[in-house]
């Protein structure tokens, strides 16, 4: 019996110590029959060494081994050296999704981007409605706001040459742009105006001019005839600017001053705006 414990444990030594027990299956030993040995007469031989159950050999303390079972006789052997690393082992299943976390604090905001290039222009649009009128303006100018026109007459025989005619009968001076104490006319607006007159001849020839600014814009010239009235006129349209000025005078000397006026006859200085310069 003391062998057979001897190869037991040599055995736990060379398969090494596991956590787990192991367990030999309970298989009953077959009945040898043992040979009949005459065990020696100790007391006959008492010079033989008396064999002992050999000491185990010094061990670091471990845990108690446990028991295997169907043996319970039986010594624990040495723990054995660390096994191999095993292989990986496969991955394991993703795992399920966790609750929705809470909303976070918001953020400063970042740095302003480069400004982007245009975009290309959208198509047009539908023809909106009509929008509602608008508010009734102020009042504009009259159509008739620049006016000038004068005609006046010959109260007197035989005017003084060489000085502005003065005609003192009124048949139209709304805007007094004529005056009858000096006979000129003051230009108001620039523009276009039409100037005529229309002289009785009677006594003497007749010489006279249309001045502008003390220069002749056209004469006429009437020859007398004994004992004859005779008629003269001229008319001229022509560019003025404002504060210009025109009359009608004899030109030259007393022989050439023969325009009469009469309760029978007249002679009659006209002019008014053709147009004003708008700019």
């Amino acid at each position: 019996m003391i062998f057979k414990r001897l190869i037991w444990l040599v055995a736990l030594v060379g398969l090494g110590y596991s956590d787990e027990a192991i367990v030999e299956p309970d298989v009953a030993e077959p009945d040898v029959a043992e040979p009949d040995v005459a065990e020696p007469d100790v007391a006959e031989d008492e010079s033989h060494t008396d064999i002992s159950e050999p000491e185990a050999p010094a061990t670091v303390p471990q845990e108690p081994p446990k028991i295997i079972q169907g043996c319970p006789n039986w010594m624990a052997g040495i723990p054995g050296s660390p096994g191999h690393n095993g292989f990986p082992g496969k991955p394991g299943r993703d795992g399920r999704d966790s609750a929705k976390g809470e909303k976070g604090e918001t953020g400063l905001p970042g740095p302003k981007g480069d400004e982007g290039q245009p975009g290309q222009a959208g198509v047009d649009g539908e023809q909106g409605l009509p929008g509602l009128p608008g508010h009734k303006g102020e009042k504009g100018d009259s159509g008739y706001y620049y006016r000038s026109a004068f005609s006046v007459g010959l109260t007197t025989r035989n005017p003084v040459p060489n000085i502005p005619i003065k005609f003192s009968k009124i048949f139209y001076n709304d805007q007094k742009h004529y005056n009858e104490e000096t006979g000129k006319f003051t230009c108001p607006y620039a523009g276009v105006y039409f100037f005529s007159y229309h002289i009785t001849v009677y006594t003497k020839d007749v010489k006279v001019g249309l001045y502008k600014n003390n220069k002749v814009i056209i004469f006429t010239y009437d020859q007398f005839q004994n004992n004859n009235v005779d008629q003269a006129g001229g008319s001229v349209a022509t560019h003025l600017d404002e504060g210009d000025e025109v009359w009608l005078q004899v030109y030259g000397d007393n022989t050439f001053n023969g325009i009469y006026a009469d309760n029978n006859n007249d002679s009659v200085f006209t002019a008014f705006l053709l147009y004003p310069d708008l700019h």
